[in-house]
């Protein structure tokens, strides 16, 4: 007899459990960098419309077919239909190879966490400090290893013991950071700057000097940003989904976490770009990735005052509590479809899968001191271990997923599938012949475009086009 599969204990910690998987790192480092590189406002904008149509598809087909199947992502794809199983691999490869060096990162926010709340956030300020943590042959990996071992206490515990519980303490929490970090950054000020003038740079549409190649430029990273914004096209709804009661208004949830995890990127906006502004001018705000979050950032703690200390601590604090919930979601998923797969216990599969990321996690971490080198990636950038990584991930792996499920669900199981599990509890489908237009048309375009970005294609037609 097989054990009765586990479940939420009801929309609420679905929807803290699923916006806390969304609420990582790459809202809180990449968002800003696009929104201010991409024209404030214009981008704002664009990736607010992309949200209702491109993500609400993308979300609500993932965590239908979740429930629909009661099988994370490894199996769940094979279950709608045998000939797309290997897209369930392709599902589970992803987070797979995501969590080391996510885990590594977090090790930096851990790192970074505890050098602030022990009042050494000045040290943190210094040229070469970052550098000289990354490229350090143990502490990287300690934390590393601390880190993973926290994500890997949490998915342990099970669905109701770890993963929702820990998104119903830590996800209020965040949310209260948040707030008020970005309230704080709003009323400081610098010589003649302010943070509402810097908030103008986020909400205030700019296309002064852009092309239409650079809009088209704009809806790609809108784009890209969508995937970390709603945590898709990683196995992780998929996997959420199916512990989804069928009882649970389905509808509902997607809504709200579309809501909550829009709330959360631009806050996060509000949170860096008023503050980068008002300290280091529109140039400070060139910074993206680690260098925003690790030398830009701590330089403007520095330059606070008395407030630095306390602001850079609970800013860090509320990176650490989305790092973690976003681990939690990114092991869980590989862990749910070993389960699930080979009937093995969830302690050994999670034992097995952290053994694993923990390896990668000290190549990655070496990639910095013994394993050193550089590679010019298609996307035009320089990478190190850790850069090819979630280049393969993110830029190449994931588009190809989502093209996938698209093409599965617009054309092979056909919306319908979608739609009437969706409502089959007489639940009101709010966006129906937009779902059906975007999964079957819009959607399969626009990711094959991002796609064609990431290979570094579609710079090389816009260059020859020059609109």
């Amino acid at each position: 007899m097989s054990k009765k599969r586990d479940t939420f204990t009801g929309t609420l910690g679905f929807i803290l459990a699923a916006a806390g998987s969304a609420v990582g790192l790459g809202n809180i480092w990449r968002f800003p960098y696009l929104a201010a590189k991409d024209g404030g406002g214009l981008f704002l904008l664009i990736y607010l419309i992309l949200a209702l149509t491109f993500g609400f598809t993308l979300l609500v087909s993932e965590i239908v077919i979740g429930r629909k199947t009661k099988q994370s992502a490894l199996t769940a794809y094979g279950v709608i239909n045998g000939r797309f199983k290997w897209l369930g691999g392709i599902a589970t490869f992803i987070p797979f190879l995501i969590l080391p060096y996510y885990c590594v990162i977090g090790g930096w926010v851990l790192k970074y966490f505890i050098v602030f709340i022990t009042g050494h956030g000045a040290d943190a300020a210094t040229d070469g400090f970052f550098g000289g943590f990354i490229t350090g042959e143990i502490e990287p990996v300690i934390m590393t290893a601390v880190f993973l071992a926290a994500t890997m206490t949490v998915v342990i515990k099970g669905v109701n013991g770890g993963i929702e519980k820990m998104s119903k303490v830590l996800m209020p929490a965040l949310l209260v950071l948040v707030i008020g970090i970005s309230v704080f950054a709003l009323t400081i000020h610098n010589g003649d700057r302010t943070g509402l003038q810097g908030l103008k740079i986020l909400v205030i549409p700019s296309v002064e000097g852009k092309s239409v190649n650079d809009v088209i430029t704009v809806v790609m990273d809108a784009m890209g940003q969508l995937f970390y914004s709603v945590s898709v096209a990683m196995g992780i709804m998929v996997t959420y989904g199916s512990y989804l009661k069928d009882e649970d208004d389905l509808v509902k949830g997607v809504n709200r976490i579309e809501i909550f995890d829009t709330l959360v990127a631009f806050l996060a906006g509000v949170m860096v770009i008023p503050t980068v502004f008002v300290f280091m001018g529109e140039e400070g705000m060139a910074a993206s990735g680690p260098g925003l979050m690790f030398e830009a950032l701590p330089k403007v703690f520095s330059s606070m005052g008395k407030a630095g200390p306390v602001v850079g601590t609970l800013f860090f604090a509320m990176v650490l509590f989305a790092a973690l919930t976003s681990s939690v979601s990114i092991l869980e998923a590989v862990a749910s479809g070993i389960i699930d797969k080979f009937g093995i216990s969830r302690t050994k599969a999670v034992l097995f899968e952290s053994a694993a990321a923990l390896v990668l996690g000290v190549i990655v971490c070496f990639g910095y001191n013994f394993l050193y080198f550089e590679m010019p990636l298609p996307n035009g950038s320089t990478a190190q271990i850790l850069d090819i990584m979630d280049y393969t991930s993110n830029n190449i792996l994931m588009p190809v997923l989502a093209i996938g499920t698209c093409v599965l669900i617009g054309w092979i199981a056909k919306p319908d599938t979608i739609i009437a599990e969706a409502t089959k509890n007489g639940e009101k489908f709010g966006r129906k012949t937009l779902y059906i237009v975007m999964v079957k048309y819009v959607a399969p375009l626009l990711l094959l475009l991002l796609l064609l970005k990431s290979l570094g294609i579609m710079d090389l037609i816009l260059k020859q086009t020059q609109i």
